[in-house]
């Protein structure tokens, strides 16, 4: 398998891969050793979804030694963005995730939380933050001991070709929010335009991330977020993937070898 491993800023791990299948193994791996270590300390697993190829990389989770090693009966499912739509609708992130993995593992359906789709969007936002706040009141979800959001065991998002994560666009209004856990914007530049989305506190409240980034338009994104090159500094709202960086927790990019090409790598710190 031909990967790489290079240490990014702060807290932050770039892994690079030559082929998409060898990033899909390695990723349901380490989905896995995150699964395993929670379930051991906390008695469950929560874990939050995004839409892109999020679940087409975890498609190796469905299969031989994970199907059957995992506690797939502690995992609690929630989604770190989602369109508006019907749970039925084709851009629907509960039925992309239910088709491709739900539907694949013995996942309990009582620990799946997908939002009210009968709700208008600013609706389904508030009523998806209260069943949060519910599931941290039952201590399912731990605390962050810095500013009280939710920590999630593992958020997996993918980035955009504008450096999006979730739902959050950039320079949007969204990305200075401080006190909601969960938002909801009209006016997503890709469609469907409503959508509902964490803030960023409680992206960088969670105990482990996952950023996916496949293809070379991601390559800018990938340079922009994970170096700390001076030309970067201040960019801010402008590439919210740049603002991913938990207080306590790590992030690990999977990227593959197309969305790696404008990041200048150490001759000791990289080979391919």
């Amino acid at each position: 398998m031909t990967t790489t491993t290079f240490e990014a800023k702060k807290n932050t791990e770039l892994r690079v891969f030559e082929f998409s299948d060898e990033l899909a193994t390695d990723l349901a791996e380490y989905v896995a050793q995150l699964s395993e270590i929670s379930v051991k300390e906390r008695g469950c697993f929560t874990i939050a979804l995004s839409g892109g190829p999020i679940v087409n990389v975890m498609r190796k989770l469905c299969e031989s030694p994970y199907q059957k090693m995992l506690d797939w009966s502690k995992w609690y499912v929630l989604w770190a963005d989602e369109r508006a739509v019907a749970k039925t609708h084709a851009e629907s992130n509960y039925k992309m995730t239910k088709e491709g993995l739900l539907s694949k593992v013995p996942i309990l359906n009582s620990h799946v939380y997908s939002i009210n789709d009968t709700l208008t969007v600013e609706e389904a936002a508030t009523d998806y933050e209260f069943t949060i706040r519910q599931l941290v009141k039952a201590r399912t979800i731990s605390v962050s001991k810095t500013n009280d959001c939710p920590k999630f065991d593992l958020i997996l998002l993918s980035v955009g070709s504008t450096g999006s994560v979730a739902s959050l666009h950039p320079n949007h209004p969204a990305l200075e929010l401080t006190d909601d856990w969960v938002t909801f914007i009209t006016d997503s530049p890709e469609p469907p335009p409503e959508r509902i989305t964490f803030t960023m506190p409680v992206i960088n409240s969670a105990s482990n991330l996952v950023i996916i980034a496949t293809g070379e338009d991601k390559a800018w994104a990938v340079q922009q977020s994970v170096t700390q090159m001076s030309e970067n500094v201040g960019l801010g709202m402008s590439v919210p993937a740049k603002m991913v960086a938990p207080a306590e927790g790590k992030v690990v990019w999977f990227v593959d070898k197309e969305a790696s090409k404008e990041i200048q790598f150490e001759n000791d710190n990289f080979e391919l």
